[in-house]
C-alpha cells in the first residue's frame, strides 16, 4: 500500500524501520513541511526503536524543509533526495551525517 499523505506516510514509516542499521544510534530528525501535505512531523530512533509524531521536537539533531509534496516523493523513492537538496528545494540544518544516514535506516521503503 502507497501513503496518499504525508500523514499517512509518518503513520506507517516505523513499520519500515531497520532496527539493525539503527544499532546503537540516538537521533532525532525534524520534518518542517509547506504546501498543501504541510506540516510538522518528527521522527525518533532511540534504543534500536524508531517512533514518528506530529508537531515540533525542541532539541532535533537534524531539520528537513521542503514541501509536503516533494517530502512524500523522497520518502516514497518517487524522487531523487540529492536532486531536491542540489536544486534548493530541500534545506538541512543540523548533522549531516544523520541526514545521509536516514535512508539507511528505511531500506523498505520504495
Amino acid at each position: 500500500m502507497k501513503p496518499t499523505s504525508v500523514k499517512e506516510f509518518f503513520r506507517i514509516l516505523p513499520t519500515k524501520f531497520d532496527a539493525e542499521a539503527a544499532e546503537g544510534l540516538e537521533a532525532v530528525y525534524q520534518f518542517d513541511l509547506s504546501g498543501q501535505e504541510g506540516g510538522q512531523y518528527h521522527l525518533v530512533v532511540l534504543n534500536g526503536a524508531c517512533s514518528t509524531r506530529e508537531g515540533t521536537h525542541p532539541d532535533p539533531h537534524v531539520t528537513f524543509s521542503m514541501s509536503g509534496e516533494d517530502c512524500l516523493r523522497v520518502l516514497s523513492g518517487q524522487l531523487d533526495g540529492q536532486s531536491v537538496f542540489m536544486s534548493g528545494r530541500l534545506r538541512i540544518t543540523g548533522d549531516l551525517g544523520l541526514a545521509m544516514q536516514l535512508k539507511s535506516l528505511f531500506p523498505s521503503v520504495q
